[in-house]
């Protein structure tokens, strides 16, 4: 691997200097021999951001997403590290599954790949998945979620909270009660889906299943996250249940601080995700607790599908959109920008507190001396016209396309290599 400088390269705390990097950490300047170089005056030098919510689609469905092409969608991104969901096919629910996905990112990801097994056996709801093996595994499994479905049995989720307990690991939930909303569930219950005739889910879908699992892991004393939080009543359950010491994290989306309702009116199901888009109430209250640390952390839920599963009535077409290229922009746009967050505060948010959700060792850490190299560089003021068809994911269900966003991805590294260059 050959030695890196990074020479005018300012921090998030103001700070400017040259970065050495050799074999896979960061080094004084002086160090470095024959180095690749790259000019950073005038950009930023951050952590390399982690996402804790990714699905890569390998192995089941190829076709529309691989570990290659997903992290190197995140390398564009910024991302240095990505939390492959177990919605799979076989589901990663067994030590073999979680050491074949480990071994398949080993080979091509352009990112780490922290393996997430599932809660139940086949995403079932019923009984347990092989957890303890999976944590034992050369995986090392550190978090268990059904996302995609509900864990909607509360003695099955206590149960998973305890066993999760025992080796540290955490209970990722995607909090949506099926039984408030009728069959067909498909946009947020309001005024514009009655207009549009479109089953609509509520929001206390979501925040009865928090306030139920934020007691559930009091009782249990384990740790429980909470998958893209999109209402204003989610929050204000995570805000209590915090106040009252529960160890609960949380992540928002970036198309959930961004997007809202007004976009399904068109029945473009590009627009279809779930949880669905809210209004202005809820994306108010997300970004709002995204500030104040209520909602701990920035996850993409990065869904990519084929055009074939989009290109139906909006009630059946299947929900998800990708986002790992887009995300960081995305931030700026809405919480940077507009004085929510400073710079320091969004690495906190989308690295630092992710890479603690599965307490890695090498992810989230600060641009020291002998730190492990992952990094982004970032142009603040740069922007740009999203292009879907340019896109490094197989899928092109990007809710950004033709907007104009903030492009401030100039360089991704990991473990010292570079993965993203403009």
């Amino acid at each position: 691997m050959r030695d890196l400088l990074i020479t005018g390269a300012a921090l998030a705390d103001g700070t400017t200097g040259d970065v050495g990097v050799r074999d896979g950490v960061f080094v004084a300047a002086g160090d470095v021999r024959d180095p690749e170089r790259i000019d950073a005056d005038g950009l930023l030098v951050l952590p390399g951001l982690v996402d804790p919510h990714t699905h890569l689609r390998e192995p089941g469905r190829e076709e529309t997403e691989t570990v290659a092409t997903g992290t190197a969608a995140a390398a564009r991104g910024g991302f240095t590290a990505v939390h492959a969901m177990a919605n799979l096919d076989p589901v990663t629910d067994t030590a073999e599954a979680a050491e074949y996905l480990a071994a398949l990112a080993a080979r091509t990801a352009s990112a780490e790949v922290v393996v997430v097994g599932s809660v139940t056996k086949g995403l079932g709801g019923e009984q347990l998945s092989e957890m303890g093996l999976m944590h034992a595994s050369a995986a090392g499994v550190r978090m268990f979620s059904d996302d995609g479905r509900c864990v909607m049995d509360p003695l099955v989720m206590r149960r998973a909270l305890t066993y999760a307990k025992t080796f540290d690991a955490v209970i990722a939930q995607h909090a949506q009660d099926t039984r408030l909303a009728g069959t067909g569930a498909c946009c947020h219950e309001s005024e514009i889906s009655g207009r549009l005739g479109l089953p609509g889910w509520p929001a206390q879908a979501e925040s009865t299943i928090i306030a139920r699992d934020v007691e559930l892991a009091e009782l249990a004393g384990g740790r429980l996250h909470v998958c893209h939080v999109s209402t204003a009543e989610g929050v204000e359950v995570i805000r209590w249940a915090k106040r009252r010491g529960i160890a609960v994290t949380a992540e928002v989306t970036p198309h959930h601080l961004y997007l809202g309702t007004r976009e399904v009116e068109g029945y473009d199901t590009t627009f279809k995700v779930n949880p669905p888009l809210r209004t202005d109430e809820h994306i108010e209250a997300v970004r709002g607790a995204l500030a104040d640390g209520t909602i701990d952390m920035v996850g993409t839920d990065h869904a990519p599908h084929a055009r074939e599963d989009k290109d139906h009535p909006f009630d059946i077409a299947l929900p998800g959109m990708i986002g790992l290229e887009q995300a960081l922009g995305v931030v700026v746009e809405t919480m940077v920008d507009t004085g929510r967050l400073d710079w320091p505060t969004l690495v906190e948010r989308m690295s630092s507190a992710p890479a603690r959700l599965t307490r890695s060792a090498t992810q989230g850490r600060p641009i020291a001396l002998g730190e492990p190299a992952n990094l982004v560089l970032v142009d603040a003021s740069a922007r740009s016209v999203v292009d879907r068809d340019a896109s490094a994911s197989k899928s092109r269900n990007n809710p950004y396309h033709g907007r104009d966003l903030p492009d401030p991805v100039v360089a991704t590294v990991w473990a010292g290599r570079v993965t993203h260059r403009r």
